[in-house]
């Protein structure tokens, strides 16, 4: 078999050869195909829907019992006992009845069974989205005229009003509460069942770790201060708007000489178990098969001595009360109240499908398995629609659940349903036997919760030595959070990293490069001691992309360090004829990018150089207004007699750069092989080469 010679080139190394590409089709071609391929429908199509949709239906088919049962029994029961203290605690964040959080817990398991993607993650109550739940139903309650220093589960809590316009509602204050949570999952479920059909999955990406570290630190701190006043027994007002948490601090300081001393004692002797046994629990963690269930001990043990010791009664401590069992029949969400709240639930929707899809994506990297991030937003969000008809509020995956699931042998969802049926025993049965849980005992669990995200703030020093942007989005994500309201750090979080964002592409490391003794081989000047300068040739690497924001810092970059304005040089010898004004000194050493002097350098021979190597393998990616800066810069330095090549170009350059016509367009360009090099080395020896055959033909001339 014949081989064809690798096409080379007097002084240059090997050509590439473009493939020819198929003619792409238009626009309504690929609509017309899209759509035909969406409305054909055959047995085989409507299979694969289902299973898309519903994946359960394809790994219970290949599910192996002798194998998966026993870890899947172990985690779904371990969850279960967890879900069952935290769902009652977490109704206090949520400003709702506790029976509402067992819903939550008991349907979100069930579906996400159905549709979720993940094996290991687990769907339910969520500390952040219940703090974010809560302070929307408090300031629509306080709207509405209710009381908003009276929890739902105080005594005469739901006769408690500030005006009349409450009492024209056809329900009192529990009632309505759930009737905002219910309107505000609904929507929040919409909202991430149309970024799922829409497949809008890649849109969680942009909210970065840092952003989601620092929201979760400034969501605990607001979090923490919300329960102290359970942890002291003290009731003060539930403030609402910027500077929530200061005036929580402030009116506990001002309260805190009428704490509940039976509150107080019981909240310290809560705290110091649950740490002691969290923090034991972390020391044995491999030794341990399965972890303490801690917080349904504690709940159990102070469950029967506020019962046996009339605690309620003898010295006024809060409890939980009565907490109804079965079922309450579906209930659909008001339009009115969707319509007020529909603005709130984007905050939710995104926090709840950035937090799943990154833990879903987590642990399946983590275990070796694929999950489809369109599919998580469509499982997530019908986790909240449907329960929302069901008197449920909104959910998300959940890393400390998700993770006790993955360490007490989790195979698959099918421990999700063991999980669900723990649950459903309390709703049918045992949830009365809460009814004298002292409401410090629940601020005591979720409190105890909040360990892992309070404890990220020591992460900051190092977060600080890898990346000062990173920091800064975390540090401002947290203060505004605390300081102001949960959705403003989130908004703020997200302006900040885009600002980030744009301040690394817009402001990239510009230097020039040497060559690494007599190898092909160059690198930063600056960084690199022992490098040898080529002599007549500026190679030049700038470190991001060439687009319109940082076109006019590339050209200052460029004429900084290289000692010549060429658009000025140009633009004067254009006015003046052949008129010429040599500046002093010659490239500059400096990193200074600032603008350049008028003084600068006006001739080549004066300049240094005759040709300037711009080595492009930083260069991502090219828009109209990069194309046209290097365009301009070609032309500038072919009026002064410099040359301009370019190196290691990647295909989407080379494109944008011949869709720009940059390459064998116009009369005065130069074909690509002329222009563009595979690499540094490649270009500069040809540049060398080029200025040798000049002077030759000069001095023969």
């Amino acid at each position: 078999m014949d081989e064809s010679p690798e096409p080379l080139q007097q002084n240059r190394g090997p050509v590439l050869v473009r493939r020819q590409r198929p003619a792409p089709r238009g626009l309504c071609e690929m609509l017309k195909a899209r759509l035909w391929r969406s409305c054909s429908c055959s047995m085989l199509c409507a299979r694969a829907l289902v299973q898309d949709l519903l994946p359960a239906t394809s790994w219970l088919r290949q599910y192996r019992p002798q194998e998966y049962l026993a870890g899947d029994v172990m985690s779904g029961l371990v969850i279960g006992i967890i879900l069952v203290p935290q769902a009652i605690a977490y109704s206090l964040l949520a400003g709702l009845q506790p029976i509402y959080s067992l819903y939550t817990s008991f349907f979100a398991n069930l579906i996400y069974f159905l549709m979720g993607t993940s094996r290991h993650v687990s769907v339910g109550i969520f500390s952040l989205l219940c703090l974010m739940v809560g302070q929307v139903v408090d300031r629509e309650l306080q709207l509405a005229g209710f009381d908003p220093s009276q929890d739902g589960l105080w005594p005469g809590a739901n006769s408690s009003i500030l005006n009349s316009s409450a009492a024209m509602l056809d329900c009192g204050r529990d009632c309505y509460a759930i009737r905002i949570a219910t309107a505000l999952t609904l929507m929040t479920g919409l909202y991430q069942v149309l970024m799922g059909v829409l497949r809008l999955g890649f849109v969680s990406a942009y909210l970065s770790q840092p952003l989601l570290d620092g929201f979760a630190m400034g969501a605990s701190v607001t979090i923490l201060t919300s329960q102290l006043k359970h942890l002291l027994g003290v009731r003060i007002p539930r403030h609402q708007g910027p500077g929530m948490v200061v005036l929580t601090w402030l009116s506990l300081l001002r309260s805190a000489g009428q704490a509940n001393v039976c509150d107080v004692v019981t909240s310290t002797v809560c705290l110091a178990v649950l740490l002691a046994a969290k923090e034991l629990s972390d020391r044995y963690r491999r030794r341990l098969r399965v972890p303490l269930p801690t917080e349904l001990l504690v709940i159990v043990v102070a469950t029967l001595v506020s019962h046996f010791g009339q605690l309620h009664r003898r010295f006024g401590s809060s409890v939980a009360g009565d907490i109804p069992t079965g079922f309450m029949p579906p209930q659909v969400p008001e339009p009115k109240l969707m319509q007020r709240v529909a603005l709130d639930a984007v905050a939710l929707a995104l926090v709840g499908a950035a937090f799943s899809i990154s833990l879903a994506e987590m642990f399946a990297r983590s275990h070796g398995y694929s999950v489809r991030a369109n599919q998580e937003l469509l499982a997530v969000g019908c986790c909240n629609v449907l329960p929302a008809f069901l008197h449920c509020f909104a959910t998300s995956a959940a890393l400390a659940k998700s993770l006790v699931k993955t360490a007490t042998g989790c195979r698959t969802q099918l421990s999700s349903v063991v999980s669900a049926t723990v649950v459903l025993l309390v709703l049918l049965a045992l949830a009365p036997l809460f009814h004298d849980l002292q409401r410090s005992v629940l601020a005591c669990v979720i409190v105890v919760s909040l360990r892992g995200a309070l404890r990220k703030v020591w992460d900051l020093p190092r977060l600080w030595r890898i990346s000062p942007a990173d920091a800064l989005v975390w540090a401002g994500t947290a203060a505004t959070s605390m300081l102001v309201s949960t959705e403003a750090g989130l908004l703020a979080g997200v302006i900040l990293s885009l600002l980030s964002l744009a301040g690394r592409t817009q402001r990239p490391r510009a230097t020039l490069l040497a060559r690494i003794g007599n190898s092909a081989f160059y690198e930063d000047a600056t960084e690199f001691e022992g490098l040898v300068p080529e002599p007549g040739v500026q190679v030049f690497r700038f470190g991001g992309p060439l687009y319109y924001a940082n076109k006019d810092f590339f050209l200052r970059s460029l004429y900084s360090l290289t000692g010549l304005d060429a658009g000025c040089v140009a633009a004067r010898r254009k006015e003046r004829g052949s008129e010429w004004e040599v500046g002093e000194g010659g490239p500059a050493q400096g990193k200074d990018l600032g603008p350049v002097s008028s003084r600068a350098a006006l001739a080549p021979a004066a300049a240094g150089f005759h040709t300037v190597v711009i080595d492009c393998t930083p260069l991502l990616f090219l828009d109209a207004a990069g194309v046209t800066t290097l365009q301009d810069l070609r032309r500038d330095y072919g009026a002064l007699g410099i040359s301009l090549l370019l190196a290691c170009c990647s295909p989407t350059v080379r494109d944008a750069l011949s869709r720009g016509g940059f390459l064998g367009e116009g009369p005065g360009d130069v074909a690509e092989e002329e222009q563009l090099f595979l690499s540094v080395h490649d270009a500069v020896q040809t540049a060398r080469a080029r200025h040798r055959e000049l002077e030759a033909t000069d001095a023969h001339l």
